[in-house]
């Protein structure tokens, strides 16, 4: 016994040492982006928000990193089609190379167009309430991250945005419309994602899983999946991964994401072919054909989300430093590649550091999921940002990949409810057998009675009791199955109460933490 609590203590001390270890590296990249800035910006007049603004904007990065990411690499990590270590790597790289690459060189200095810069009173008001959204998301996003829910970091830079205006100028300052419009995303961004998840999955599971000859069928439809992913990943990186260095309709980026995907389909076809002819007739075999397909699914999403949501993290700050070189509010600010490089960096680093928890939840404590669900969320999460964007719908990418890792969970579920309905059928037609088969054995009681029986009848009695035992093994049997049926939950209801939860408090729980702290740095400047 005191040496299992040593092996405890043990334990604990070095998860301890790892977490004090992470924080002192995150404090050291702060302490760095402090230096940096300070000394890079000397000469700046009122320099002291701008490297404020930079060490704010580095932990907001970092948090991005902790906390989004995981919606990109957690499915494609849950179903092992790589490992923990890979995901960050893979996601690391190319949520550097979105952010810098197609980042832009202008960013909105009000995100979402909530608030209107015109009703604050100077450029220094203005610069506060941007120094307030940008701690109060991040601490928020820090917060969500230890309690292991993934929440929108749009939702909270937009509720850090909101109350710090409003602490400023006033309710009159907040566009309600586009508040509803976001609010609306709760609900879209979900339901979207868990529906076009749960379709993806219904359809494999039918074309290919409920077939004899899984194998065949996985040649034959595969590569129309993969094309399909090809179409809808090349739009949502024309659209919104590259929109900043050439910006396309929808008719022309699906165009060209119609011609890469028929490209692909005939790529990939003799490819799959002659994977899928060595392997075995199983789920598990077929499994593997997605895994390659993941692995792009998880790059292609880590670069488009760089290139969109490092906006979250250097959107206020480009505010911050326009504000103060320029002594002037402007609704758009250039980029500076440092702030740029904070944001890039940070994202990264937070992953890094504080990536894998949130990873897990995403990619396993919700439901668990193998490649081909896996396959359907990543497909899910590409196409209702597609949907999305063409009918003018604020959606989150969050909360679409939570929504599709529920869809498919519950997917399941509901097949399993089919299988049992068919088992409880069973069961009745079963009963009606005992008990006509009893009627028997009671006659055959009587038969049993009598001082003499004939060769006949004892022959009878006899199969009909080997009969009844069989079928009463059968109904117990059965009556187990369906038990057993009706207990199976393959989506965790805790987890989602939680995450909801996070959901629907991130932007008032970011808009107050914002105003408060608004209205203490202007107690302290007054």
């Amino acid at each position: 016994m005191n040496e299992q609590i040593i092996k405890r203590l043990d334990k604990s001390s070095s998860v301890k040492e790892t977490s004090i270890m992470r924080m002192a590296i995150a404090f050291l990249f702060m302490v760095a982006v402090f230096i940096w800035s300070y000394f890079f910006h000397e000469d700046v007049a009122n320099n002291t928000f701008l490297i404020i603004g930079a060490v704010f904007g580095a932990y907001m990065a970092m948090n991005i990193g902790a906390n989004d990411v995981a919606n990109n690499v957690g499915p494609a990590v849950g179903s092992k089609a790589m490992t923990l270590f890979w995901a960050i790597v893979i996601a690391a790289i190319f949520e550097s190379a979105g952010a810098i690459i197609a980042g832009g060189e202008v960013v909105k200095t009000i995100k979402k167009g909530i608030i209107d810069p015109t009703m604050f009173e100077n450029p220094e008001i203005f610069i506060w309430a941007m120094t307030s959204a940008l701690l109060a998301a991040a601490v928020w996003l820090n917060f969500s991250t230890y309690a292991g829910t993934p929440v929108s970091t749009t939702h909270s830079i937009v509720g850090g945005v909101m109350g710090a205006g409003i602490a400023a100028s006033g309710f009159a300052i907040v566009s309600w419309g586009t508040m509803a419009k976001i609010a609306a995303s709760w609900i879209i961004s979900p339901v979207l994602g868990a529906a076009i998840a749960a379709g993806f999955l219904y359809t494999i599971k039918t074309k290919i899983v409920y077939k004899d000859n899984m194998v065949e069928s996985a040649k034959k439809v595969v590569p129309y999946l993969v094309a399909i992913m090809a179409w809808s990943f090349s739009t949502y990186i024309i659209l919104k991964g590259l929109k900043k260095i050439i910006k396309l309709d929808f008719m022309a980026a699906g165009s060209i994401g119609l011609a890469i995907a028929v490209i692909t389909f005939f790529l990939v076809t003799p490819l799959i072919a002659r994977v899928a002819n060595k392997l075995e007739n199983s789920r598990a075999s077929v499994n593997t054909l997605f895994t390659i397909p993941l692995i792009f699914a998880a790059a292609l999403l880590s670069f488009a989300h760089g290139a969109n949501d490092v906006a979250n993290a250097i959107g206020p700050l480009a505010a911050i430093a326009d504000a103060v070189q320029t002594g002037e509010i402007s609704s758009n600010a250039g980029i500076p590649l440092w702030v740029m490089l904070i944001g890039a960096l940070g994202i990264s680093l937070g992953l890094a550091l504080f990536g894998p928890k949130l990873i897990r939840t995403v990619g396993s404590e919700i439901t668990e999921l193998d490649q081909m669900r896996a396959f359907s969320i990543a497909m899910a999460a590409s196409i209702t940002v597609i949907i999305a964007s063409q009918l003018g719908l604020p959606v989150s990418s969050t909360h679409i990949a939570v929504g599709g890792v529920i869809g498919v969970g519950f997917l399941r579920e509901w097949l399993d409810r089919g299988e049992s309905a068919f088992i409880a059928e069973t069961k009745e037609k079963l009963r009606a057998e005992k008990k006509e088969l009893s009627s028997y054995k009671d006659e055959l009681k009587v038969l049993k009675a009598k001082e003499s029986k004939s060769a006949e009848e004892l022959e009878r009695m006899l199969k009909l009791l080997k009969l009844i035992e069989k079928q009463e093994d059968d109904v117990k049997k059965e009556k187990k199955d369906i038990k057993a049926a009706k207990k199976v939950q393959y989506v965790k209801r805790d987890a989602i109460k939680k995450i909801i939860a996070a959901w629907i408090i991130t932007v008032p729980a970011a808009a107050l933490l914002s105003a408060a702290i608004f209205f203490m740095i202007k107690g302290y400047m007054s």
